[in-house]
């Protein structure tokens, strides 16, 4: 890291609560703090729902199995893409139509009461600890990055999200991460450019990754890869398409913004599956010893992404890239605090606690759950950090399976199975418990062999493979099982309880009229025009980073990067001057 680096970083930060201050002006009420206001359009929705399904998680675990195993790692983000196209299609305007400012609201509709408060506080705390993960995974990006403690960039960098989150609420979150991914993606196809650049070409990489990370025999070699190919699809499938994430399209203006927005982030991870990946598979070829190049890291492959980089980079570029990935945590994890306090202020505090509170009263409590959140999620990432024996890739996937996807079940089912009472939510999240809870402690990788044999011993990725993707089927095949069981005592359901199903397939079937709606007036050529006029300056101030000295390829790298967002900006500044008629 040089000099340029750190002017990079200062830079970003101090453009990212500019954002946040600005953006702060939306805020009127509490629709405004965690939904926007039911106003956002697609493009924006689109980047900052791309942005929050990945974190620096991304760059460190996922690209430890990059260095170490190859292309099956590609299988998730392949799965994400799938799961956004199925938003595309049904599930992102449906959840739009939902209506409401939090998820859980639309769980108390479906489920009742007794199933929103069981998925507030199984929600509340696991969503705190997926968090840690983000968190802590951006620790060990920024530790190789720095070299310095993993626990000290732990606390920098959470305060430094806790503070842009705590000013802008969810209009500071959308800009912001609509804003990075314009930076992101350009910076990670230069360090694939660059990187493929440094081995030789594309021919080169080719021949000497084929038989390692390249290696498509491994579906026949690799035991259980298949199977763990399978489950990851199906898993990925259902945590994009449920009612708990119906935050990424509650804040767009109507479905068709919803549908955009899907196929945008669906794109956007297509995209990124060869930027992302290749780039820590050619460290195996530039850095076989990563070990030497990384002794504060207890898993020296989860530095990988970022020694590629660093070999390859013009100076300053690093800067950017560090920049970029923290805004990749950022956006996880701001979404995250703001969605959360949320859900305890409207699902807890408003009609348990103060049911009588007004609209400011509520803000201020919003805000002062977002800054205990923020906190409480800081002291779980230092916990994980000091745990020796698992990485950050067996600890994201292990809590995803086990952990998440035992209450995520019944929240895709209820939106498709409707004739079910409202008890089957909070039973099918508890069975699932017990299933995940069985299924880890005994239908572990000893059981799988003797059941179904191995071809050459197993190793930790094959051990992985089956112990991750037996999860899936278990936790879901009962959930499913289950949650159909009750079916037969719908007829005994309250009427209350009844009508409010209706309601909620009512509302599913009902697309969104913003205009009878809404009764903020709609805010499309501000949102354009302040988004575009902040990433004017933001794109230029990265093209003048051209003129540090670097080979004309580094300074080109540069005016590409800055040339992508300048480009962009001038796109929405030119819409927004349009006069009303000529928009469709």
């Amino acid at each position: 890291m040089t000099v340029y680096d750190y002017a990079v970083l200062a830079f970003y930060f101090t453009f990212m609560l500019v954002i946040s201050w600005v953006f702060r002006r939306f805020i009127t009420n509490v629709s405004d703090y965690f939904r926007s206001g039911g106003q956002v359009l697609w493009w924006m929705a689109g980047g900052s729902a791309f942005m929050v399904s990945f974190s620096a998680w991304t760059f460190t675990g996922a690209a430890s199995r990059a260095y170490a195993d190859g292309w099956p790692i590609a299988v998730i983000y392949l799965a994400n893409a799938i799961g956004f196209f199925g938003n595309a299609a049904w599930f992102g305007p449906k959840l739009r139509q939902l209506r409401v400012i939090t998820s859980m609201e639309a769980v108390r509709q479906r489920f009742g009461r007794a199933s929103e408060q069981t998925f507030t506080w199984v929600t509340l705390p696991l969503q705190m600890l997926t968090a840690g993960i983000w968190l802590y995974g951006l620790g060990t990006f920024f530790s190789a990055a720095f070299d310095i403690d993993v626990r000290l960039t732990i606390a920098v960098t959470g305060i430094s999200v806790l503070l842009i989150s705590l000013v802008g609420g969810s209009w500071a979150v959308l800009a912001s991460d609509f804003i990075q991914v314009l930076i992101l993606m350009p910076v990670t196809v230069v360090t694939t450019f660059l990187a493929l650049s440094h081995v030789g070409g594309w021919s080169v990489a080719v021949e000497q990754l084929s038989a390692t990370t390249l290696n498509l025999q491994k579906l026949a070699t690799d035991d259980f890869l298949l199977f763990w190919c399978v489950a990851i699809l199906f898993k990925q499938f259902l945590s994009t398409n449920n009612i708990n994430d119906a935050s990424r399209y509650l804040c767009v203006k109507d479905g068709k913004h919803a549908r955009r927005a899907a196929l945008l982030a669906g794109g956007l991870f297509l995209g990124g599956i060869v930027v992302w990946f290749l780039p820590p598979m050619l460290a195996t070829i530039t850095h076989p010893d990563l070990g030497a190049t990384f002794p504060r890291l207890k898993e020296p492959s989860e530095g990988s992404f970022f020694a590629i980089a660093q070999a390859v980079f013009p100076v300053g570029m690093t800067g950017l890239l560090v920049s970029g990935i923290f805004a990749a945590t950022m956006s996880s994890m701001d979404a995250g605090l703001n969605k959360n306090a949320g859900v305890f202020i409207k699902n807890f505090y408003q009609p348990i606690l103060r049911p009588k509170a007004g609209e400011a009263e509520l803000l201020r409590a919003g805000k002062l759950t977002t800054v205990v959140l923020g906190l409480t999620v800081i002291l779980v990432a230092v916990f994980y950090s000091t745990i020796k024996d698992l990485t950050l890739f067996e600890l994201m996937l292990k809590f995803q399976i086990l952990v998440s996807t035992p209450y995520i079940v019944p929240l895709v089912l209820g939106l498709i199975i409707r004739r079910t009472p409202g008890w089957a939510g909070w039973s099918t999240v508890v069975v699932c418990f017990f299933v995940s809870f069985l299924t880890d402690r005994y239908l572990n990788i000893n059981w799988a062999i003797g059941t179904f044999g191995a071809t050459d011993g197993v190793n930790n990725w094959e051990r992985q493979n089956w112990e991750q993707g037996i999860g899936v089927f278990t936790i879901l095949g009962s959930g499913l099982a289950w949650f159909l069981f009750p079916k037969l005592f719908y007829d005994r359901e309250r009427p209350e309880q009844k009508a409010a199903i209706d309601q909620f397939c009512r509302n599913l079937a009902t697309p969104v009229d913003y205009a009878k709606e809404e009764s903020a007036a709609a805010t499309d050529d501000k949102q354009s025009w302040l988004i575009g006029w902040l990433c004017l300056p933001y794109g230029a101030a990265v093209c003048l980073m051209a003129l540090i000295p670097n080979p004309p390829v580094g300074r080109l790298a540069f005016v590409f990067c800055g040339g992508v967002v300048m480009f962009i900006g001038w796109l929405l500044v030119k819409q927004a001057r349009q006069p009303a008629s000529a928009k469709p």
